[in-house]
């Protein structure tokens, strides 16, 4: 399956997909994404979280699009080691910028989400996790993401399911505040229902 970025200052670049295990995003959903992120401005200079990485699509078109760093967290070895080579190959494309930063985590989602530190929050998280993955699971990932310094109250959380799972639950003052369905899937963006004080704003 050949892949893209569809815009930006890596338009055109192909992407390494492995031969199975991953479900990339479609192009047709992950444009409309990017429409949506893009008209409400949250990917210039934004720090990304990409989780459940796969083949780094989602992350790599934020970086393509504005975002200035990019931590893709993949659990598969194989997954994550292409995730590296497109990395590299983009660092060293002319349009890649100074300032601009991207490293793959070889780690599974929920671990990095309950233990990991950041020395900034992430203003946008993408969270497309396979099909399978129980929405109690979900929930759990996304109250850890909410509860500690991987978010602040101008984080955007996107995720991804299948319009067949359970809704997911927004954390503790958090809500969904968009759901969009693109044939089999849905997407959900939850954000911070109230600023939160304790956890430092930017």
């Amino acid at each position: 399956m050949r892949m893209r970025v569809i815009s930006g200052r890596f338009k055109g670049v192909a992407l390494t997909t492995p031969k199975s295990g991953t479900r990339p995003t479609t192009d047709r959903t992950k444009e409309a994404i990017f429409s949506h992120l893009d008209s409400w401005g949250v990917l210039d200079d934004a720090r990304v979280l990409d989780l459940f990485a796969g083949t780094g699509a989602l992350g790599i078109e934020a970086l393509s699009r504005g975002a200035r760093e990019l931590v893709a967290v993949e659990s598969s070895a194989p997954a994550a080691a292409l995730i590296a080579q497109t990395l590299t190959a983009l660092k060293h494309n002319r349009s890649w910028e100074h300032g601009m930063s991207a490293r793959v985590v070889k780690a599974r989602a929920e671990k990095y989400a309950s233990s990991a530190s950041a020395v900034e929050p992430f203003d946008m998280v993408f969270i497309d996790p396979p099909y399978a993955f129980e929405t109690n699971d979900c929930n759990q990932l996304l109250a850890d993401l909410a509860s500690r310094e991987l978010t602040s109250s101008n984080t955007v959380i996107m995720l991804e399911r299948s319009t067949r799972s359970e809704a997911p639950a927004a954390p503790a003052n958090w809500e969904i505040t968009d759901r969009r369905d693109y044939g089999e899937t849905a997407v959900y963006y939850i954000e911070p229902s109230e600023p939160i004080s304790d956890k430092g704003q930017h």
